[in-house]
């Protein structure tokens, strides 16, 4: 009888420290030289194609040595590195080294974090980030919660726990076909687009949101929220939440978290705080009052993947009194034998969540906490709030670059050229094409990465630095890309027009 089954799958000892050893050193050398990478390669979807291939699904197998030469070949040289100094981008942050291992070490164990006796220990260490993490913004430990895959799945989680909550209690059993009152919902008009998936798919419908106008520092006026609270009540709807915001994903900007607070307690209702982004900065001792009401929150979405430099996935949510997650999530089909032991309730995170199967996503945010520290995290993060605000001044002293906002770790500009022979109606029209033109040009080049932002009708560049790599002297090389780039893209526009007229 033969002890050892084998299979095309397992890779012996010998061969996985060769494959792993060479691995590792590739990385290494990836990530020490990644500054002299172009940041994209800018290469369409067909030439991706051709360079993949397009053959079948293979028939027998190959090497697992010459699988991941190509597939690291593949990734190291065609990839948009997100890691790059001069990526500033949307809200992805540089990967911490140290995740990348800590993922490595989790897929090798490979434990189900959906119930305790699945992940004996990576319960325990989830169950710990979750407290580090309340403690980092600076919540009360006492905060449960759950890490998830990003800031839609965190800020779901918990918009249907708000809604199990406040809603009728029939709710779970009868739906909201049933309900006599019309379930409403309030936020900022610069919120997030995952409240309109989140109306959607949990059956409010997208005339269940109430848009808050923002004021002119792009902060949800609480006055008009209020007055609109009060109408819906007039009208018979049944308010159940507002929705903060901590850093838009435009501005930075973070609404009044007391006054909305306040709000809430007034008309009973959920108080959600969306700090994806932002709320990582109220680390910051100067910061405290900027987030002050935070702490009011009954739930607050935050995204490790961001601003804590965690590799992608990581989200959190967190709730102040966890038991609403276990309200609405949990389930005890027959087949699941997930006793408690006679010491501890067992905390299994199949109730916390949408997920049963879970992957260990706690275990790279866990080992960065640690390796850094709450001192080390004040520094590099209040190093990128600086750094954003040396963008904002040099656009500002740029005679061709306008500086628009400048918020956290987010400042907007715009390109606005020396000369340009067109009447006040049109300028604005034009600037906003440039600007886009520039923005296409710019992510496709490998210079730099930007993203954009419309501030009250101007199409800016955006540039977000969640980044540790970025330093001062790529920020003045991203002002003379922009502005080197923008005059080419101002002439060919001008080229254009001139072609055009008869």
């Amino acid at each position: 009888m033969k002890t050892n089954r084998e299979t095309p799958i397992e890779i012996s000892a010998t061969e996985f420290r060769k494959i792993g050893y060479r691995l590792v050193d590739e990385i290494s050398n990836f990530i020490t030289t990644i500054e002299k990478k172009p940041v994209t390669t800018g290469e369409s979807p067909k030439q991706l194609q051709k360079i993949l291939g397009t053959s079948s699904l293979p028939e027998n197998g190959s090497s697992a040595d010459d699988i991941l030469l190509r597939a690291s070949d593949l990734l190291l040289h065609h990839s948009l590195l997100n890691g790059h100094p001069k990526f500033l981008g949307y809200i992805t942050s540089s990967a911490a080294p140290i995740g990348a291992l800590a993922d490595m070490l989790a897929a090798a164990v490979n434990p189900n974090v959906g119930a305790q006796i699945l992940s004996p220990i990576a319960t325990e260490i989830e169950k710990q980030t979750v407290k580090w993490l309340a403690e980092f913004i600076g919540v009360s430990p006492e905060y449960g919660g759950v890490l998830v895959s990003g800031g839609n799945m965190a800020n779901f989680t918990a918009f249907l726990a708000a809604r199990t909550a406040k809603a009728t209690k029939s709710i779970k059993e009868d739906g909201l076909s049933n309900a006599t009152e019309k379930l409403v919902v309030y936020c900022s008009q610069t919120t997030h687009t995952w409240i309109e998936k989140a109306v959607v798919l949990f059956g409010l419908g997208t005339k269940s949101i109430r848009w808050i106008k923002a004021d002119v520092n792009n902060k949800m006026d609480t006055r008009l929220l209020e007055q609109t609270i009060k109408a819906d009540l007039k009208n018979g709807c049944k308010p159940i939440m507002i929705i903060g915001t901590a850093g838009d994903v435009s501005t930075g900007a973070v609404d009044n978290l007391r006054t909305i607070a306040s709000v809430c307690k007034t008309y009973n209702l959920w108080f959600h705080v969306d700090g994806a982004y932002g709320i990582p900065a109220a680390v910051i001792p100067e910061l405290k009052t900027v987030f002050d009401g935070i702490e009011e929150a009954d739930s607050i979405a935050l995204d490790p993947h961001k601003w804590l430099y965690s590799p992608l996935e990581a989200g959190c949510t967190l709730v102040k009194d966890p038991n609403h997650l276990v309200e609405t999530y949990s389930s005890h089909p027959v087949y699941y034998n997930f006793n408690n032991s006679d010491e501890l309730p067992m905390q299994n995170y199949y109730e916390y969540g949408f997920q049963n199967s879970r992957g260990f996503r706690a275990l790279k945010v866990w080992v960065a906490l640690q390796q850094v520290g709450r001192s080390g995290y004040i520094k590099m993060i209040g190093e990128d709030i600086q750094l954003s605000k040396v963008l904002f001044s040099l656009a500002e002293k740029h005679p061709e670059l306008e500086a628009v906002t400048q918020n956290l770790s987010i400042t907007t500009l715009r390109y606005v050229p020396l000369y340009y022979p067109l009447s006040d109606e049109n300028r604005e029209a034009y600037l906003n094409k440039l600007n886009e033109t520039l923005l296409n040009e710019l992510q496709q080049g490998g210079e730099v990465f930007l993203s954009n932002a419309v501030i009250n009708g101007k199409y800016c560049l955006r540039g977000c630095i969640v980044n540790f790599r970025t330093s001062e002297k790529y920020i003045v090389d991203i002002i003379e890309i922009i502005t080197r780039e923008g005059k080419k893209t101002h002439q060919r526009l001008q080229e254009v027009e001139t072609i055009k007229l008869p």
